[in-house]
């Protein structure tokens, strides 16, 4: 008996996930479908994406893959969302020792913005308020 329930329970999560075709949402797609490139990047209200900026490493081409990983300027690291309303998402570079929990203001087709917030890496008592805005590729 309990290997009919087990079997049971396999089937119904079987058939559950099949009738959402691949399992992806909508935003899930937005996000991974295209090569998004750094259209401004703002700490603390000013352009930080320049030589010398906070964000300088940030700037250029951002890839979410599906799997999770991805390019973000000249980083390489770990992505996902956080929620089930896919409002906020976690972005870890594998050579910065922290994550970045990041607010998704908006993500369509053509803009991804989202907000964060970030320790000055000379002075750990100032934190800025970052804003990166994206277009696709």
């Amino acid at each position: 008996m309990r290997n009919f329930a087990l079997v049971t329970v396999i089937l119904l999560s079987f058939i559950a996930f099949s009738c959402n075709k691949d399992g992806k949402s909508e935003r899930f797609e937005l996000l991974t479908t295209n090569i998004w490139v750094t259209d401004s990047l703002l700490a603390d209200g000013i352009d930080a994406g320049g030589p010398g900026g906070v964000l300088e490493n940030f700037k250029g081409e951002a890839q979410f893959k599906e799997d999770g990983t991805g390019t973000f300027g000249n980083y390489t690291g770990i992505w996902y969302f956080t929620d089930n309303k896919e409002t906020d998402i976690m972005i870890k570079p594998d050579t910065e020792p922290i994550y970045f929990k990041c607010k998704v203001v908006e993500l369509t087709s053509q803009s991804f913005k989202i907000t964060t917030s970030a320790p000055d890496r000379t002075n750990p008592a100032k934190v800025y308020k970052i804003r990166m805005t994206f277009k696709p590729k």
